[in-house]
């Protein structure tokens, strides 16, 4: 990302804190400015969104902002490091339509043995590439950690899960396993928020056009990008969060 373009980013998020001060408790409560500001908008408040479901919730930074944006819906949280799910737990008690669980999701159920990274947006249930720590230099470091893993689909069956239906998943390579353990889930949902990567950060992950033609061949359309993840090195794009709409839900 260019200098440029972080200082006009940054204009326009103060901007938005003068004109709306509620935006500044949310970003001291760990939300996100700019996952607000994407989402707080007329085409978006339109869809109704009665639920949301978070996976790969990490400290609950998307949890905490769209509990701010629409009060009235249900969020069901995912985040399988200990220390990440309690930072959520902590933000996120006062909320009676919250619900979080300690589990990673994936495709089967029982337990998989994680990388935790000292940098704990950058832990996977998959290897790390050199790319990723060539890109990313306070990722060097992880150890392991067993986890619980459940399919989505199977969760689906315990909760009360109220349509219209949001699903974002940032699972850091690991999508291809979450759209198998969670189709019949994912099909039922309105919106689809996903980080997809145009580059293998992690070995043997998904890239974007594998997550575009999974998505779309069960009736999603691509609606564009929340936001782009650059390159230091060069200024390609590494990764975004892809926006994919239902076209029949």
């Amino acid at each position: 990302m260019s200098t440029i373009t972080k200082i006009a980013q940054n204009i326009e998020r103060i901007s938005c804190i003068i004109e709306n001060p509620k935006l500044l408790l949310l970003k001291l409560k760990g939300g996100s400015i700019h996952i607000f500001i994407s989402l707080n908008q007329t085409w978006f408040k339109s869809l109704d969104i009665k639920t949301f479901i978070d996976i790969g919730a990490n400290c609950g930074q998307f949890t905490v902002t769209v509990n701010s944006a629409f009060p009235n819906s249900k969020i069901y949280s995912f985040e399988p490091l200990p220390d990440c799910f309690s930072k959520l737990q902590s933000r996120m008690a006062n909320v009676d339509k919250f619900k979080g669980f300690n589990i990673a999701v994936g495709n089967h159920e029982g337990s998989l043995e994680m990388e935790e990274n000292n940098f704990s947006q950058s832990s996977s249930l998959l290897k790390m590439t050199e790319l990723h720590k060539t890109e990313f230099s306070q990722t060097a470091h992880s150890k392991p950690l067993k986890v619980e893993v459940r399919k989505l689909d199977t969760i689906a069956e315990e909760i009360n899960i109220c349509d219209p239906l949001c699903i974002k998943m940032d699972v850091q390579g690991y999508e291809d396993r979450v759209l198998q353990g969670g189709e019949k889930t994912i099909r039922r949902a309105k919106i689809i928020i996903v980080e997809t990567s145009f580059n293998e950060l992690y070995k043997c992950q998904p890239l974007f056009y594998d997550i575009y033609e999974k998505l779309t061949s069960w009736g999603f359309m691509y609606a564009g990008s929340l936001g782009q993840l650059y390159s230091a090195a060069n200024g390609r794009i590494l990764q975004q969060d892809s926006l994919f709409i239902h076209r029949y839900v």
